[in-house]
């Protein structure tokens, strides 16, 4: 049995956050809301640095087969 004060878990590594370091990463498409992550700080950079990575023109992580992002 869980203790009301026991920390939420990382969403991504499951190790204990401490609320004035985690940050909430939420995926909204069209206003609605698609995804919700509560993030530690390391989970968190790592996150911004795939989203970089996927997200610059011409890398080759947003250039993959099979992976394609429309927006009309």
């Amino acid at each position: 049995m869980s203790d009301e004060n026991d920390p939420e878990p990382c969403d991504d590594c499951r190790e204990p956050l401490t609320d004035a370091l985690a940050r909430t990463v939420r995926l909204t498409v069209d206003r609605s809301q698609i995804d919700s992550q509560r993030l530690c700080p390391e989970c968190f950079a790592d996150w911004i640095d795939r989203y970089e990575n996927e997200m610059t023109p011409g890398s080759d992580e947003s250039e993959n087969e099979g992976s394609e992002i429309i927006v009309d």
